[in-house]
């Protein structure tokens, strides 16, 4: 995917020490973040899946540890590696595409900040690990990256090529998105109600919106998307759905315990969002409000 090399003025970077969710999701458009909890209310490395990618988002949040860095110089940060170059390009690209939309749905905006880390960082969210994959927390609305991940994704799952990482930068803004909406707040808030495999259900389909969120943005795109894109995206989300990932864990497949959906619904509401471009398409909380 030809991206435009990132504007260091319309971005928000940072970089954490070392030491310590890959797409690791509501409901609608982005006017649709009013979704009344009531309508909702009726888990490779070795790891449960509801360890692995994005998990820290069910940990207890946090105000931001003092010591966190608030930010830094784009420019610099970005140029650390050509990893973080891509990074910073994509989050360039998704903050031009989401603004606008939020805009027109009188909705206020603030651009998440990219923290990269090495090994373990402190987020809002409190400690994370590397082997935990990218995150996005909610706490300080930050998306959370060790790079060295991308190598791990291409060698371990399978899933290589810039569009593949970029759909990790995506799917996590899709949960910034819904943030902002509101609607991860209510979502939360229902989760702790319902508990257990109702909580889980509740994540899948949040999961399942920020794949279809990550799919609207490049879907807008579609200019600079090159030949095989597609492919290295829909092979991505294959890769870290929780039937595959509990396969290759060596264990039976339990969809009672999915925190990310199947395979082929990742897939699906990947494709459902390059396919349409459009937010309203990415409503995986539909049925609920029949």
């Amino acid at each position: 995917m030809r991206l435009n090399p990132f504007n260091p003025d319309n971005i928000r970077v940072s970089e954490g020490g070392g030491g310590g969710g890959f797409p690791g999701g509501g409901g609608g458009a982005v006017g649709c973040g009013t979704l009344v909890i009531a309508l909702i209310g009726a888990v490779v490395f070795g790891v449960d899946p509801g360890q692995m990618i994005g998990a820290i988002e069910g940990v207890q949040q946090t105000a931001p540890s003092a010591s966190q860095p608030a930010g830094g110089d784009a420019r610099t940060i970005c140029n650390r590696s050509d990893y973080a170059v891509e990074a910073c390009n994509a989050l360039d690209s998704l903050n031009r595409t989401w603004e606008p939309l939020f805009r027109k749905a009188n909705i206020p905006f603030d651009q998440p900040t990219l923290q990269f880390y090495k090994g373990g960082t402190r987020s809002g969210c409190g400690a994370a690990q590397s082997a935990m994959g990218p995150f996005y927390c909610p706490a300080d609305q930050g998306i959370y990256i060790d790079t060295s991940f991308y190598d791990q994704m291409a060698q371990e799952l399978g899933a290589k090529g810039d569009f593949a990482r970029y759909y990790v930068i995506a799917h996590e803004y899709g949960h910034h998105v819904q943030k902002l909406t509101g609607l991860a707040d209510q979502v939360r808030s229902a989760q702790q109600q319902a508990g257990g495999t109702q909580a889980n259900a509740l994540q899948v389909r949040m999961e399942l919106q920020a794949d279809c969120y990550a799919g609207v943005w490049a879907g807008q795109h579609r200019d600079l998307i090159e030949p095989g894109d597609m492919e290295e995206g829909l092979t991505a989300a294959s890769a870290i759905g929780d039937d595959t990932l509990q396969r290759n864990a060596g264990r039976s497949v339990s969809p009672e315990s999915f925190t990310h959906g199947s395979s082929a619904q990742r897939m699906q509401w990947l494709k459902r969002g390059l396919d349409t471009g459009n937010d309203e398409a990415c409503d995986t909380f539909a049925d609920l409000k029949q």
